[in-house]
């Protein structure tokens, strides 16, 4: 087999697991989590699952599709707002996959953080500090319980997925 099939093969593989990532967003992003906007729920784990396993562009992807698809499932309650909050989550999962790589606590802590209390900052201009503080709780909750699936399901999934590509393409 050639090596331009060989790169075609792995490219399809990568898309499938990114697909796959993003499918399970869509699932998270059906259990909400109790907040005064309807999009906070369980869309972000896979999007860390795919920073950690693959990379975090390909993680940045699945949290911005996956925001998205939240949003729009709630009924996106911010218009077109959700967009500038899909491009935080992108950056946010982005960045996890950075850290998680060095220090997968701190990656955890970043994303927790930022999720909660960084990304929703622009919402006090855009909308009012009141807002601000009737999120942060719900996106504290919401960060947590992502988080907490990620860093549970990330080992266990590394191995599985592992064995579906060369040692080179899965970023542990």
């Amino acid at each position: 087999m050639g090596s331009g099939k060989m790169k075609s093969k792995l490219s399809g593989k990568f898309i499938s697991m990114c697909a796959m990532f993003t499918a399970l967003s869509v699932v998270g992003a059906s259990i909400k989590v109790p907040a005064v906007v309807a999009s906070v729920a369980l869309d972000a784990f896979p999007a860390l699952l795919a920073a950690a396993v693959l990379g975090g562009g390909a993680g940045a992807l699945v949290g911005a599709l996956g925001h998205l698809i939240s949003a729009l499932l709630g009924g996106f309650p911010l218009g077109p707002m959700h967009f500038l909050i899909a491009g935080e989550m992108a950056v946010l999962v982005w960045l996890f996959g950075v850290v998680y790589k060095k220090q997968k606590v701190m990656a955890g802590g970043i994303f927790v953080l930022g999720n909660s209390f960084a990304a929703p900052i622009p919402f006090i201009f855009l909308i009012s500090k009141a807002f601000y503080t009737a999120m942060v709780p719900s996106l504290v909750i919401g960060s947590i319980l992502n988080t907490i699936i990620a860093m549970i399901a990330i080992p266990r999934l590394v191995s599985f997925v592992s064995h579906g590509f060369s040692k080179g393409t899965v970023k542990r």
